[in-house]
């Protein structure tokens, strides 16, 4: 992300402004999750099988070229541009009709989306009832290009009153010195206990680091996956899911720096550095492989290998051409009718996955 650059030049006049108190919150690495839950709560009876859905939904802003992201110069969207982006994302949640599901990028009260608070919203104008939200990067103020107050996480939406919802903190970013890191993202994973039966089972969600040209993914994806260990070793289900930024093992792409660049930018030449952050996968392109050992996808790699245009689920900007895959759903136990709604490309830079899951 770019803008954050900007914060360097910007943090001494900060640092005078709100010298009382932390600019950015920095998190335990293990606290309470933020709860919700609809203005309206809805009876759903238990069910013996369940539709589960992941989205990444870019905030609201649909295919509007933002500047944190690709090669987008808008910062700060309208009340009216992102309530219109929220209804588009309810009609297709509405639709699909999940039980549960796993959102990453939803926004909080920020400036630059209108300070709605997208939880409550999307709690209000769908059928889910209770949320969980863990916030990602939350900041009083970021005065680099008029951003100002962010709040941005993940959020678990269910049908069914989730219960000891908890933030684990994740490794910050090793390539970045102290004072980027300060007011940089603190990913996390979230996780909640769905109570519907007398088996209740855990929902996690992620969203991990994206532009890291250390290891840091690694540890993210294996922070990710020892808290799905823990879970089943205490005994217990999980459905989980989340935008990993990562390739499956098996992908017949691993570059994206040239589709990546902007106008102003140049790779695979003499210049430093040669790839793009974020668009070049070789070195880490078996990092998922003991997650796909290990747990259940809702799209194998078998079928991900056969029909792999199908399942794609990102691309930036306004691109409509969808061309990697970087959404999943895990469990311990079975999916099935697994999709990957490419219908959906136009609400976000991300398309939704969902698969059905039998309650054990």
């Amino acid at each position: 992300m770019n803008y954050l650059l900007h914060l360097i030049r910007l943090f001494p006049i900060t640092l005078i402004l709100y010298s009382c108190e932390p600019i950015a919150n920095h998190f335990n690495n293990v606290e309470d999750a933020i709860m919700y839950r609809a203005s309206t709560i809805k009876d759903f009876p238990p069910k013996k099988t369940i539709k589960v859905m992941t989205w990444n939904i870019r905030f609201g802003v649909a295919r509007s070229n933002f500047f944190g992201d690709g090669c987008g110069d808008r910062v700060i969207f309208t009340k009216k541009e992102v309530t219109a982006g929220l209804e588009g994302l309810a009609n297709k949640i509405n639709l699909e009709d999940p039980d549960i599901l796993l959102l990453q990028e939803v926004d909080v009260q920020s400036k630059k989306t209108g300070y709605i608070d997208q939880a409550q919203w999307l709690l209000n104008n769908t059928n889910m009832n209770y949320g969980a939200y863990a916030s990602m990067w939350e900041a009083q103020v970021i005065l680099a290009d008029g951003l100002g107050r962010v709040n941005t996480g993940n959020l678990i939406l269910s049908k069914w009153e989730l219960k000891d919802a908890e933030r684990y903190q994740l490794e910050l970013r090793g390539d970045q010195d102290a004072l980027t890191k300060y007011f940089y993202l603190r990913r996390n994973v979230i996780k909640a206990k769905v109570n519907m039966s007398s088996a209740p089972f855990y929902a996690v969600n992620t969203h991990l680091t994206a532009f890291a040209t250390d290891d840091t993914k690694l540890k993210h994806i294996n922070g990710f996956k020892t808290i799905l260990d823990g879970i089943v070793a205490d005994g217990h289900n999980f459905i989980a899911g989340g935008d990993l930024n990562e390739l499956p093992p098996n992908a017949s792409k691993i570059d994206y720096c040239l589709e990546d660049q902007c106008e102003n930018e140049s790779y695979h030449s003499d210049k430093t550095p040669q790839h793009k952050e974020g668009a070049y996968f070789a070195p880490e392109i078996t990092w998922l492989s003991d997650l796909y050992k290990t747990y259940k996808p809702a799209i194998s790699l078998e079928e991900y290998g056969s029909q792999e245009l199908k399942h794609f689920t990102h691309s930036p900007d306004d691109n409509l051409i969808l061309d990697r895959k970087l959404d999943y759903l895990w469990t311990n136990t079975s999916w099935s009718s697994g999709t990957t709604h490419q219908e959906a490309t136009k609400l976000s830079d991300h398309i939704p996955v969902s698969a059905f899951w039998v309650i054990k």
